[in-house]
């Protein structure tokens, strides 16, 4: 029994079945690339579902020396860690990375990190500007993984064999079937964004939700798809492209603006450490974009700052992507596995009730 992270609402109690090892075996072949000779570092706490499936399950029925590290992060720590215990296969959340690439080329340099051969990624979608920083300082794309707690196991992944196309989420795993599919479960043309849906029966499949039979009959439709909750299209070659939950999806001026296609270019922007995206309500556009920042050490907030950042995104998505307004904060909510709470922040914008904070990082 797992419990999702509470990002977009209430915790709820996940229910797995053994036969849930198969997949977690296979995915630790085919997407970890584990191997026994292999040290392998999931950074996940054992207590959420990536922690235990790929941080206990998967190393341990592939045979994998594994690295379990507690104490709070520090980029010295991490590093130290990675060199002194000699890591080949390191598997780490988006949030990581980037307090990792905060920290600045100088402080990778102290280590030896040529052991490592094969960077992941898990838990929210991985930033381009991240992948672009993996090559620069390891050597390494880092590949992106997508599942969740209801999926039990990796179902879309950048494998080692595949090409990248960073920001892409991948392509589904031998055995799975994934689509992107309208309301009433018909499967959509290529770069029609729509709902993420994964065709049942896969080994890890949830089997219910705890004491909430309406809940778990809810995130299926017709043609006995699962349906994700996930806003993404697919292109032409069968690669997926995570834009946001489908209630975080923004239309404004007639358009359907995902937040994280914005989150991942205000995040090139040099000044940017984190970025939240939401849209509020506008009487003439429907909804409008706004922006909450965590700006890099070094920058200070200013009107001059917010009106570069704009630009920057408007001259690299679209002008209709482009925040109207942004809002500087020290830190921006997130759960503790490292999600942005993006209905936190509406909340607090909206001066709406927060619902359940239980999972959120302290």
């Amino acid at each position: 029994l797992h419990y999702t992270s509470g990002s977009t609402g209430k915790p709820k109690g996940v229910l797995h079945a053994q036969n849930a090892m198969v997949q977690h075996y296979q995915t630790a072949k085919w997407v970890l690339d584990l191997k026994e000779d292999d040290v392998y570092w999931c950074t996940a706490d054992p207590g959420w579902v990536t922690g235990t499936a790929y941080g206990i399950f998967a190393p341990w029925l592939v045979g994998a020396s594994n690295v379990i590290l507690g104490g709070r992060f520090s980029p010295e720590a991490w590093y130290e860690a990675l060199q002194d215990y000699g890591v080949t296969v390191w598997y780490s959340a988006p949030t990581a990375f980037r307090m990792l690439m905060g920290a600045g080329q100088d402080a990778i340099k102290k280590y030896d990190l040529s052991q490592v051969r094969h960077v992941l990624s898990v838990g929210e979608p991985l930033n381009p500007e991240v992948i672009r920083w993996g090559m620069n300082a390891f050597g390494l794309r880092i590949h992106d993984t997508w599942w969740m707690t209801e999926t039990g196991g990796q179902v879309i992944c950048n494998y080692p064999c595949m090409e990248i196309r960073p920001g892409s989420m991948g392509k589904p795993i031998p055995g799975v079937k994934a689509a992107i599919v309208d309301n009433e479960g018909n499967e959509v043309p290529p770069y029609t964004m729509g709902n993420l849906a994964i065709a049942k029966g896969w080994p890890s499949m949830m089997r219910g939700i705890w004491n909430n039979q309406q809940k778990y009959e809810s995130y299926f439709m017709p043609g006995d798809w699962y349906v994700s909750g996930d806003s993404a299209y697919m292109d032409e070659d069968g690669y997926f492209w995570f834009q946001g939950r489908i209630d975080d999806v923004i239309m404004t001026s007639g358009e359907r603006v995902g937040p994280f296609e914005v989150e991942s270019k205000l995040i090139e922007h040099a000044a940017v450490a984190e970025a939240g995206v939401i849209g509020i309500p506008d009487p003439v556009r429907g909804e409008i974009i706004k922006a909450f920042i965590a700006l890099r050490a070094g920058y200070e907030p200013s009107d001059e700052l917010k009106e570069e950042i704009r630009q920057f995104v408007k001259k690299g998505l679209a002008a209709h992507a482009a925040p109207r307004q942004i809002e500087f904060r020290d830190k921006l909510p997130k759960t503790r596995s490292g999600k942005i709470m993006r209905r936190v922040l509406k909340a607090w914008e909206l001066n709406l009730p927060t619902g359940d904070l239980s999972t959120m990082e302290d």
